[in-house]
Parts: structure tokens; C-alpha cells; sequence
């Protein structure tokens, strides 16, 4: 006898039979709801339940903001801040690095460590006629024909060119006696200038203030930078009237004369010149007297 079939009718059975779900008034037992189920149905019902659930959760991490709460899990407006931040602290690296290699250079000029090289007007003069000896000054072709483009350009423009570095000229900041002149021997890259305390410090030449505070040897300093490359520097001052970053013109007054800072002797003004880093001596182009 094939007991299979009687177990699986017996399956199919329980499967299948119908049950009813009554819900009931606790204190009337009146009949609120009837559901009829079967253990068939309820099994799948409850698995499509699991099914959905677990689909809907899955996209609500996936795809909707609730997934920040979720430990493991990052904010997208964290990452792009993140990114952001990154890419401003990598600028702000290299503004600080531009601005130390500034800062170092302006140091040097003010402690004097830099080599020196004396620049009159005849070795600049010598230079040039060096410079221009090893040039080959044969026009060629291309040459001509560029130079003829040009002459036509500036026949008709309006605009001035820029003046040359031949007419640049420098102003004196003070007149005055000078008491300690320019010396390479004892370091000293800057003439003194007597005058009398409170007199106007007047700018050299049309520039940029690059530096401008209290040091506690030198009392008020002034950098100002110019063109070709020159930088003038003004010490022992009683006050200032530019601040950094300030533009000013030849014989505009910067600050005002006095004798301040440890290495002061009296009121005068100590005032350097800088090209290209190397100092030169102030006499060699401003009369001070």
C-alpha cells in the first residue's frame, strides 16, 4: 500500500483548510471583524510582507537622506565640504609659502645678510657695453619685417609708451647732512641723514608698500617697492603714515623723522637702496645735501 499520497492529501489538507480570524466586543462579544485564512495564504502573505520590507528598506538607505543616520554610511554635503576644505587649506598653503619666502627676503634686506655689490653708474655702464658686445645685432629677415609691422602700430597710437629705465629718476627722502655714509667694510648698506625730529619722509620714487610696522632696533621701518627691480628702505622713524599694500608717488610724505630704536643715536633718517637684492649706495644717484 503507497503511503505517500494519504501524507501528501494530508499536507495539501492542512495547507488548504479554512480557518476564520473573528474579532470580537470584549464586553458584548459582538462581532467586529471575520476573516477567513488558510495557513496557505497567511504564509504567502507574510513572506511578500518580508519581501517588501526588506525592499523597502534597502532603498530608503540606498537612496534617501535617512542613510546619514546609519553608522557606516557618509553624507554626501560632508564629502563635498570635505573636497572643498581640501582644495582651500592646498591654496592657503601656498599663499603662506609665497608669503614666507616674502617675509624672508624682507627680513635679510632689514638685518643686512645679504652679499653685497657695489653698483656704480660707470659698472652699470661697463655691464651694458659687455651685454651688448655678445650680441649678435644683425637684423634678420623675421626682424625687419616685425619692426616694420610695428613702426606702423605706433605711428598711429595715442597711448605713451612707458618711461624708459634711463629717465627713472630718484628723489631725495630728506635733505640733510649725512653722518655715517655708505660703507661695504662694516656692513652698513644705507646712509644716515641728519634732520631734525618730526621732519617729513618723503618717498623716492613712485612705488608699493611692502612693509611698514615698529621694530624694537630700528623703531618705524618703510620698504616701499619700485620699478626695475628697486627697493628703498627708511629706519628709525617716529610715526608712519602708509600702511602695507598702500601706493604711493615720488615725494609723497611716508613718515616722519626720529630716533627711534635701540641703534638710534639721535634723529636722522637711515636710508638704503636695493636692487635686485644687492644694495647700492644711495649717493651714486640722489644728492641729499
Amino acid at each position: 500500500m503507497d503511503t505517500k499520497k494519504p501524507e501528501k492529501r494530508k499536507i495539501k489538507r492542512k495547507l488548504l483548510d479554512k480557518y476564520r480570524l473573528i474579532i470580537l466586543n470584549e464586553h458584548t462579544f459582538e462581532e467586529r471583524l471575520s476573516i477567513k485564512l488558510n495557513r496557505l495564504n497567511v504564509f504567502v502573505l507574510g513572506s511578500l510582507s518580508a519581501i517588501f520590507l526588506i525592499a523597502g528598506t534597502t532603498m530608503l538607505i540606498a537612496f534617501t537622506p535617512l542613510r546619514e543616520y546609519i553608522p557606516g554610511y557618509s553624507s554626501a554635503a560632508l564629502k563635498k565640504k570635505a573636497t572643498e576644505l581640501n582644495y582651500k587649506t592646498d591654496s592657503l598653503q601656498q599663499v603662506i609659502a609665497m608669503n614666507d619666502r616674502f617675509y624672508a627676503s624682507i627680513k635679510k634686506v632689514l638685518q643686512g645678510e645679504v652679499s653685497t655689490v657695489n653698483v656704480t653708474r660707470d659698472s652699470i655702464i661697463e655691464a651694458v657695453r659687455l651685454e651688448a658686445s655678445e650680441v649678435n645685432l644683425r637684423a634678420s629677415k623675421e626682424d625687419s619685417i616685425l619692426r616694420q609691422k610695428v613702426d606702423k602700430e605706433d605711428k598711429y597710437n595715442l597711448f605713451e609708451t612707458a618711461t624708459p629705465a634711463s629717465n627713472f629718476v630718484l628723489f631725495p627722502p630728506v635733505n640733510g647732512t649725512i653722518s655715517d655714509g655708505y660703507n661695504i667694510k662694516k656692513k652698513h648698506y644705507a646712509v644716515d641723514i641728519v634732520v631734525a625730529k618730526g621732519t617729513p619722509i618723503k618717498a623716492t620714487a613712485d612705488g608699493i608698500v611692502v612693509f611698514a610696522e615698529w621694530t624694537a632696533t630700528t623703531g618705524y621701518v618703510v620698504i616701499l617697492e619700485h620699478s626695475y627691480g628697486l627697493i628703498s628702505v627708511y629706519k628709525h622713524n617716529s610715526a608712519l603714515t602708509k600702511t602695507q599694500g598702500d601706493l604711493v608717488k615720488a615725494g609723497e610724505v611716508i613718515a616722519a623723522a626720529g630716533d627711534k630704536g635701540e641703534l638710534s643715536t639721535g634723529p636722522h633718517l637711515h636710508f638704503e637702496l636695493w636692487n635686485d637684492g644687492y644694495p647700492i649706495n644711495p649717493t651714486n644717484f640722489i644728492d641729499f645735501k
